[in-house]
């Protein structure tokens, strides 16, 4: 009987608190947002790209504004490599893209004399 009014008790203790606190308050209204308008895109941006086909070889050429930027070869065996002309003088260098091997050429010494 003393387990039953000390549960009683507990249950009392426990559920007192909860029924004291105050009804939660509205939140607040969300604010009207609109989303920005859509700007319409330039056509200018959108790189020209012409692909050739010669000896085997695949060249595309990727240029904006009649400039060439940007050439990828893929070869009819071997890896595909890119040439980007990166300080925009007119001369090329191979970009490695990522995941793919770097050109490594050995430079073992054999033997000297």
């Amino acid at each position: 009987m003393r387990r039953t009014h000390a549960f009683i008790a507990l249950l009392a203790l426990v559920a007192v608190p909860a029924l004291a606190q105050a009804p939660a308050a509205e939140p607040p209204p969300v604010p009207d947002v609109r989303p920005p308008a859509m700007v319409p895109l330039d056509d200018s941006i959108e790189p020209q790209v012409t692909i050739r086909k010669r000896e085997g070889s695949t060249v595309e050429e990727y240029r904006i504004n009649g400039r060439l930027y940007k050439i990828i070869v893929t070869p009819e065996h071997g890896v595909p490599y890119t040439l980007v002309d990166q300080q925009g003088d007119g001369s090329f260098a191979i970009q490695d893209s990522p995941g793919t091997p770097t050109l490594s050429v050995p430079m073992w010494v054999i033997g000297t004399f």
